[in-house]
Parts: structure tokens; C-alpha cells; sequence
């Protein structure tokens, strides 16, 4: 899957543009350098820096995430009034609101889509199906299924290739400090909600809770990006909010809003986005995610009580998601705890399988989505036929069974909604395969969470439902269709869960409705491998407070048990997809390495008063992002580090054309012709680009002064500094270059620019094979 394709960072270049460098620019001599623990024959970092985003391939950049504390900056900060400091904060909060009231609005919507587009092919086939027109109900059931299916797939294929999955990766990569094309743009956003509606109606073994989590942080950004520029919604009173490092802060709000909007567990989806989803938190952001949340789940409590008085169609009567079951008495005894456990290793052995098995048909499934759009659609109506085949068929092969008596539903049900499923059964009889295949998820999980009648599900058929579920899961999973795990785990889970619980019988003090809450945990536990925020989320929509013990348990022992084989579902993903996840702890070959070993040259320096034609052929000829200023004779006693200027502020400075014919300071001109916010990151990559850029051949042997833009606070780190320190470093304060300055007097004021390529273990075992194990 990783592609070969060598794009140039921050730090090295490809040797074409560097043998036209270094007819331009002089590089510092390495010669003061320590050797390095292993000579190389290149320092240009070659390594592979695209991601293969809805199986297409994109460059990589990384986020500013620190504060550029430049003369404008701290102008704009003395400048600014308590009434503009006020607004700010006002604007914060107002924006939080408005993640949480439109993240609820759209969770209710996809709902009332799903409930009522779903419900009514149910309610055709279940129709013919009474009539005894069998073959024409399955033509009924599997056409509506490849129309919904074929729809979601042209719109993921044709119009946003990145809405594809569940998109929960693609947003923990972004907090990581990772800009992927377009995984927030507003045409995502509108995909992922109608593609992710049409996809779980048309019956695939998908969720819409993990879709949930990239469209509240899609919400977020365009929020916070103050609109779309392509599409003429923008709003300049938001211009506060131009920067990374406030974005970040609001997705982190609607992702956590996203998990509440799609499991209704407010407190749930703040820990999720604590534990899964940041890799940088603070107590400020967790009072406004919570607050987040708390919009989120006082929208969707309104709007169910409006639904209750039947005025939302087909939209069922028992709560906006699947498992609002308080299940009763939750006393247990050795046999219990014992069962518990096997139940905790057994997920952690089938999570740890499963997160293979997805690793392998996502691999798969690249190879022919990278051949176009027709081939994309062409998979999804494959995978939605088969599903089809399996939901429809598989019900033959259970007996019918009797009703239970006292029931106070209808039973066999007649319609869409309830737990006993006629089928081709007799009077008075009903199919418990068919109860679980031919329904909604939701309404298939609220069955296998129920507690009412023990044997409503046969062993048989609660094996087959699981070998169903587990299997069609894993080979939908990487379709072009909005899709979550949540869902296919959860099933998975509850199925042997029931099973575990039938099998003990009158052995257990538990009912078999706990069984299921305890298997879907272990699931969850061995694919996620999350242990806190399942948790909460399955004790809020459970309501019973009594099991926490007991999914505690579950939990540590599926997460231990699937952590000896592999990496949770998500982080593979974040790795397959080539993306430069930076993790929390360094890897243990990097104690063997210093910051200065994997520094990439050659390095391109400018003085504090630089000459335009200097500028204009660096920008030409790199990608660095990121450009050390030096200040030399007469500028000061001895060259030394001024700081660090970022190439979209040099695009707007020379766009400004304030150029001096001398070489002389003019800072306080500067001053006076930009504003702080003239050099805001605007949104979506819509900023200037070098192409913009029109100079003259007089323009270019003028000199600008590079002073007042120039981030006169970098981070900085000596050259023999443990990488591991470094990186460890890196990530925790979410950079995007690390200076790197040298160990001993007279030389050069720096040595070097770390960034994020130059942690990843592709570039360090390039340069130094015998320490780096082999991947």
C-alpha cells in the first residue's frame, strides 16, 4: 500500500532542485557536525510523504499548531482592547454552541433518514413475504439495497473520495498535526452525511456512529474556518479563528460531538475524544467539549420527544439509538466472573483477528478502487448484492419457532418494527434469524440486548448470525460508502455474548441481555482497543450503573489480550493509509540517535534583510515551509539566529511588494503596511501560492526586510540531544519545524530543521538500517 512516490519536506529536496540551489544559495558546512553513528550517502529526506486518501494519493503538510510570535503578532496583542479580548472568548463559545446544536440536528437526520428509508424497503418485502411472493420479495429487497448502495458510492466516488470509511482516522491524523486533502471540506461533509444515510438503509453491515464523528468535525471546521470561499460562505467576523491551533480546538469539540450525537452519551464522547481521538489536550478544551456535548444531548432529547407523538414516519418509538435497556439485576457469582474472563480473552483473540483481516481487504480493495470511479461503484454493488444474499438467505436455514405466550407485542410482528419476524414461518410462528438479519442494526442490537425471553434466539442461529456479521463486516469495511466499525463490532459481540449467556443457563445470576452488553465491550475492547470512553458510552446507553465492574473487566482483559498481536483498527488505518502519525512515546531505537543525526540538508538560511531574487528562487525551487533568518554584519556583532519565517508569510510579504532598493532595516514600514491579520491562515489551503506571485526582474534585485515576520521564539534543541527526547518533545507541544542548533562555538547558528518526516521510521531507517528494525 505505501506508495514510492518521494516528495521533498521541510528539510531536503529532490536532487534535481538541489543542484539548481546550490548554484543560488551557499550551505553550512557539516564539518563541525559530529559523525554520525552510521555515514550516509545522502542526508535528503527521500522518504515517501503522501497518503492515500479515498484511494487517491495526496501530498502531506503539517498544521501550525505553535504561536508565531512575530513583530505583528505582538503588535496586534498590545493593540488589541478588553472589548476585542471579550469578543474572542464570546466568539469561542458561541461557536461550541453551534457545533453542538448543528452536530444533534444532523445525528436526528440521519436517523429519520435511515429509520424511514430503511423502514419502508422492510415494510415492502415483509409485505410481499406475507403474500408468499418470495422470489419477488427478494428482488424487492436486494434492488432497493444495490440502488441505496450504488447512490452512496457515486457520491464518495465522483464527488468526495475522502468521506469513504469511517473517517475517525483521518481526524485523529489531523489533531496529530496531519493536513490531508480535503478530509474536512465541506463537499466531505455533505457526503459523508446523505452517502452515510444511504448506505446503512441499504442494509450493508456498516454503522453511521463512526461517519458521526468525522461529520461533527467537518461542522467544526467549516464553523471555524469562518465558511467555504468555493462555495461563497464566508464569514469575516470569524477572522479570529485563522489560525491552526484555535481549529484544532474546535474539532476536537465536534468530534467529541459527533460520538454523542450518534450514541446519545454526552460524557462518553468528550472521554473518546480524550482517549482516541487528541493528541493534545488541556483543561480549557475540556470544559468546552463537555459543553459541546451537552448541547448535543439536549437537541436530540427535544427531538425525541417531538418524534414520540409519531409525526417523524417510520422513526421508531424507542429512542433516537439502538440499546437505551436497562437490564435489571446484575448480581453475579464465580461462574459468572469466570465466563467473564473467557469472554474478555475470546474477544481479544477475535478483535486481533479482525483488525488483520480488515488490515488485509483494505490492502485489497486499494488495488482496484485505484483504477476509477466505476470500479469503485462497481465493488460496492458486488459487496451490497452478496450482503444481500446472505441477509435474505441465510433466515432459510432457521426453524421456525413458537410464540411465546403473555407477550404484549404482536407476535409474529406485521410490518417493520418489532423483535419476531414472520418470515416464510406459519401462524403463530416466527423466524429469529430473520428477526436479526432482515431489521435495521439498531433494531437488531435492541433485540440481542433484550432481556424479555432468554431463548428467543436459538444457539444455531445466534452462530450464524455471528459468522454473518463478523464475516461481511470485515469485506465492507474499505467500500467507497460512508461506513463505521461501531456497529459489525458491536453485533459481533453481543451475538457470542447471547450465546456465552444460553450456554450457562441456570448456572449464571446474570441474564442473557448482560451477556450480550459484556460480549459487545470484549469486541470493542479487542478491536478499539479503548477501555475508558467504551465504558461510559456503553454504561450511558445501557443505564445500568450496576455493571461497571464487569465492562471494566471485560475490557482490560480484551485490550491485553488483542494488544499481544496488534495495533487497534484505527492506528492501522493511520499507518496503511501512509499517513505521518507521530505516537506518544518514541520508539526505543531512538535513544540510540541525536537530534543532529537525522537532520536533512542541504539547509537554506536568509539574513534578516534578505535580497527578492534569494527569496523568490528558494520558494521556486522547495517545499520547505519553514526558513531560518540569520542576522550577519552590520546587522549584529556575529551572525546569529534571529528566528524562523514560514513560507506562506514570506508569499504575503513579497505580494506586498514593500521592497527597499538599499539593504537597510524597515521594519517600522512593514509595521505600518500589513496588519496580523493579512498573514491568517485561511482555510482549506485557499491561501496565496507561489504561482500568484508576479515580480519583476528590477523587483528582484531589491532587498525586504524579513525582521517583522520573522518568529523570533522558535523551539530549539541541541544538536546532541536524544531523538527520542526530541520527538517525544515534537509532538507534545504539536510543532512543525524544531531548530536544531549546534553543540560548539563558531559555527554556523544552526544545524538543522527537524519535522515530522524526519521522526518516521522510513527515513531513519534509511539512513541507519543496522539500528532500525525492519517493518
Amino acid at each position: 500500500m505505501e506508495n514510492q512516490v518521494d516528495i521533498e519536506n521541510e528539510g531536503g529536496m529532490v536532487e534535481e532542485e538541489k543542484i539548481e540551489l546550490e548554484r543560488n544559495f551557499s550551505t553550512i558546512s557539516e564539518s563541525g557536525i559530529r559523525e554520525p553513528l552510521l555515514n550516509s550517502k545522502s542526508r535528503v529526506n527521500n522518504t515517501s510523504q503522501i497518503a492515500i486518501v479515498g484511494a487517491n494519493v495526496y501530498p502531506i503538510e503539517s498544521l501550525d499548531y505553535e504561536i508565531v510570535e512575530n513583530d505583528l503578532f505582538k503588535q496586534d496583542w498590545r493593540s488589541r482592547k478588553k472589548v476585542q479580548i471579550f469578543q474572542y472568548i464570546f466568539l469561542k463559545w458561541t461557536l461550541v454552541l453551534l457545533i453542538g446544536l448543528s452536530t444533534g440536528l444532523v445525528g436526528f437526520f440521519n436517523n429519520i433518514g435511515v429509520e424511514n428509508i430503511a423502514g419502508f424497503k422492510l415494510l415492502l418485502t415483509s409485505n410481499l413475504m406475507l403474500e408468499g411472493k418470495y422470489f419477488r420479495a427478494f428482488a424487492a429487497f436486494a434492488g432497493c439495497n444495490v440502488v441505496l448502495a450504488t447512490c452512496a458510492a457515486a457520491l464518495c466516488a465522483l464527488i468526495a473520495p475522502a468521506a469513504a470509511g469511517s473517517g475517525i482516522p483521518e481526524v485523529k491524523a489531523y489533531l496529530n498535526g496531519i493536513d490531508a486533502h480535503s478530509i474536512l471540506a465541506p463537499s466531505t461533509l455533505l457526503v459523508k452525511i446523505f452517502g452515510s444515510i444511504l448506505g446503512v438503509a441499504a442494509g450493508f453491515v456498516v454503522g453511521k456512529e463512526g461517519p458521526m464523528v468525522h461529520t461533527g468535525a467537518c461542522i467544526a471546521n467549516l464553523l471555524g474556518q469562518g465558511g467555504s470561499r468555493k462555495y461563497h460562505l464566508t464569514w469575516n467576523w470569524l477572522k479570529y479563528f485563522k489560525n491552526d491551533r484555535d481549529r484544532r480546538d474546535l474539532i476536537t469539540c465536534g468530534a467529541a460531538a459527533g460520538v454523542a450525537a450518534a450514541f446519545r452519551a454526552p460524557v462518553g464522547g468528550v472521554l473518546f475524544a480524550l482517549e482516541e481521538i487528541a493528541s493534545w489536550w488541556r483543561s480549557a478544551l475540556l470544559w468546552r467539549t463537555f459543553f459541546t456535548t451537552a448541547v448535543v444531548a439536549m437537541v436530540l432529547r427535544s427531538l425525541i420527544q417531538f418524534c414520540r407523538s409519531g409525526k417523524c414516519g417510520l422513526f421508531g418509538q424507542g429512542g433516537l439509538i439502538m440499546f437505551d435497556v436497562n437490564s435489571g439485576v446484575s448480581n453475579y457469582n464465580t461462574i459468572d466472573v469466570l465466563a467473564i474472563i473467557l469472554i474478555g480473552v475470546l474477544g481479544g483473540l477475535l478483535g486481533s483477528l479482525y483488525n488483520y483481516l480488515v488490515d488485509k481487504v483494505l490492502r485489497t480493495y486499494s488495488v482496484i478502487n485505484e483504477r476509477g470511479a466505476a470500479f469503485k461503484i462497481l465493488l460496492v454493488m458486488t459487496v451490497s448484492i452478496l450482503t444481500s444474499c446472505c441477509s435474505y438467505g441465510l433466515p432459510w436455514l432457521a426453524r421456525c419457532t413458537p410464540c411465546p405466550a403473555g407477550l404484549e407485542e404482536k407476535c409474529p410482528t406485521i410490518g417493520r418494527s418489532g423483535s419476531y419476524k414472520n418470515f416464510q414461518c406459519p401462524p403463530g410462528h416466527y423466524n429469529d434469524l430473520a428477526s436479526l438479519f432482515l431489521n435495521t442494526n439498531d433494531d437488531a442490537i435492541r433485540n440481542l440486548f433484550s432481556s424479555n425471553n432468554s431463548n428467543e434466539f436459538h444457539i444455531s442461529s445466534l452462530l450464524v448470525f455471528f459468522a454473518g456479521v463478523y464475516c461481511l463486516g470485515i469485506i465492507t469495511y474499505g467500500i467507497a460508502i460512508p461506513s463505521g466499525l461501531f456497529i459489525p463490532v458491536i453485533l459481533a459481540g453481543a451475538s457470542y455474548g447471547r450465546i456465552f449467556g444460553r450456554a450457562l443457563g441456570s448456572l449464571s445470576n446474570l441474564n442473557v441481555g448482560l451477556f450480550s452488553l459484556l460480549g459487545a465491550a470484549s469486541f470493542l475492547g479487542g478491536t478499539m482497543r479503548m477501555t475508558v470512553s467504551i465504558c461510559v458510552i456503553l454504561l450511558e446507553l445501557t443505564n445500568n450503573l450496576l455493571m461497571l465492574p464487569l465492562v471494566m473487566l471485560v475490557l482490560l482483559i480484551s485490550k491485553t489480550v488483542a494488544d499481544s498481536f496488534n495495533k487497534g483498527v484505527y492506528d492501522q488505518i493511520v499507518k496503511m493509509k501512509g499517513l505521518p502519525f507521530l505516537e506518544a512515546h518514541a520508539e526505543p531505537f531512538m535513544r540510540h540517535l541525536v537530534a543532529g543525526d537525522v537532520c536533512s540538508g542541504p539547509l537554506l538560511s536568509f539574513s534578516g534583510v534578505e535580497k527578492v531574487g534569494n527569496i523568490v528562487h528558494a520558494l521556486k525551487y522547495t517545499r520547505h515551509n519553514g526558513f531560518p533568518v540569520i542576522d550577519e554584519p552590520p546587522f549584529s556583532e556575529a551572525p546569529e539566529l534571529c528566528g524562523l519565517v514560514l513560507r506562506s508569510h514570506l508569499l504575503v510579504l513579497l505580494n506586498g511588494k514593500k521592497f527597499m532598493k538599499q539593504r537597510v532595516l524597515s521594519g517600522s514600514s512593514i509595521l505600518r503596511r500589513f496588519h496580523a491579520f493579512d498573514f491568517a491562515k485561511p482555510g482549506s489551503g485557499k491561501g496565496l501560492k507561489f504561482e500568484d506571485l508576479v515580480i519583476t526582474q528590477e523587483e528582484m534585485e531589491m532587498y525586504v526586510d524579513l525582521h517583522p515576520i520573522t518568529n523570533t521564539s522558535p523551539y530549539t534543541v541541541v544538536e546532541t540531544m536524544s531523538l527520542a527526547k526530541a520527538a517525544i518533545l515534537f509532538r507534545q507541544l504539536g510543532l512543525r519545524h524544531l531548530c536544531v542548533v549546534p553543540k560548539k562555538t563558531g559555527r554556523a547558528p544552526i544545524a538543522g530543521i527537524l519535522t515530522r518526516h524526519d521522526f518516521m521510521h522510513e527515513h531513519i531507517s534509511n539512513l541507519y538500517p543496522h539500528l532500525v528494525p525492519h517493518k
